[in-house]
């Protein structure tokens, strides 16, 4: 038995050249951008990889540390923890994108003489873009490096007990001797257009309701699951209807993203005001990127700027105790 841990992944370092070869191989996946490849290609290739690397560069600066990129530092911390768990059981971590890549934790998990394997995308809402993702590539590996391998799937904990009490406990440590006077869930954002074309039952935001509880017509929505999400939070730390808000960050271009805007949301707390925010960000389970720069550090400013005084962002799982044991937890119950 073996375990492989999978996340989005990221840079090799902070540099200009090493993001712009990561945005190429990330944004040309036809389901992070769904448009035909010519198109694709030229938007990726031509404008944002020579472009925009160097912009996204400097973002990185502000959050690598000395130990390299905090999303593979937190995930290697977990993939450690875990392992001690296991009892022998091999853990791998791979990367969707970037390194460790995929094909060097299966040809690892291959080395250890490893049948049959359990692989668990670190993201706790399903879509198409990410473990939709995973798993086709994965599986396409896997009939490469390691063809008698029986991989089980993990797909998806946006409620699980597992995971909402890992993340609760740190937005409570967070909240204590923080006089909060509202709380924020924001969750990556995709376009609207992604949330349509993967729902077959015609119901996708037809009516503002629609994803107010998991139903066998949204069971697979993204959308859904970020507010199961939220609900689930909530409960766990007695929230009420108007204490929070869920919001949706990270659009890009000139396409309907899903509502409400997470930047938009903040201007408008600050304008009823709001003075004190607590943000968590329970799409990711390892802080990177778009935790710490553009929520820690942009959406904190914006804040601020709107009349806003402090914005507590709220540690993601990272590689906690309580995520150590839920990670086990979602383990065992996969293998039974």
């Amino acid at each position: 038995m073996g375990v492989l841990l999978v996340n989005l992944g990221t840079p090799d370092a902070p540099e200009r050249a090493a993001v712009a070869r990561y945005l190429r191989e990330f944004l040309m996946d036809p389901r992070v951008i769904d448009m035909p490849w010519l198109g694709r290609a030229l938007l990726v290739h031509g404008i944002i990889a020579p472009f925009r690397s160097g912009k996204s560069a400097e973002a990185y600066r502000t959050v690598f540390t000395d130990q390299g990129s905090p999303l593979l530092v937190h995930g290697e911390a977990l993939r450690r923890a875990v392992e001690a768990r296991l009892d022998g059981e091999p853990v791998v971590l791979g990367m969707r994108y970037g390194n460790p890549s995929l094909s060097q934790a299966l040809e690892s998990l291959r080395d250890c003489a490893v049948r049959d394997a359990t692989v668990l995308p670190l993201f706790p809402q399903t879509c198409d873009a990410t473990t939709g993702s995973v798993r086709a590539e994965v599986e396409r590996l896997r009939a490469k490096i390691c063809p008698d391998m029986t991989l089980k799937f993990v797909d998806g904990f946006s409620d699980h007990p597992a995971f909402i009490e890992a993340q609760a406990d740190l937005a409570r440590e967070a909240r204590e001797g923080f006089d909060a006077d509202h709380v924020l869930l924001s969750y990556h954002g995709l376009p609207e257009r992604q949330l349509i074309k993967a729902n077959a039952s015609g119901s996708c935001l037809v009516k503002p309701t629609c994803c107010d509880r998991i139903t066998k017509d949204n069971v697979g929505c993204y959308r859904a699951q970020c507010f199961a999400t939220s609900r689930a939070l909530a409960r766990a730390l007695e929230l009420g209807a108007d204490d929070c808000t869920v919001s949706f960050q990270s659009r890009l271009g000139r396409a309907r993203w899903i509502h409400p805007y997470t930047d938009v949301v903040v201007r408008e707390l600050a304008a009823q005001g709001r003075k004190r925010i607590l943000v968590l960000s329970p799409a990711f389970v390892a802080d990177c990127l778009e935790t710490l720069e553009e929520l820690g550090l942009r959406l904190a400013e914006t804040f601020r700027e709107a009349g806003g005084e402090e914005l507590r962002l709220v540690p993601c799982v990272n590689a906690s105790p309580l995520w150590v044991d839920g990670v086990v937890r979602l383990l065992d119950e996969a293998a039974h």
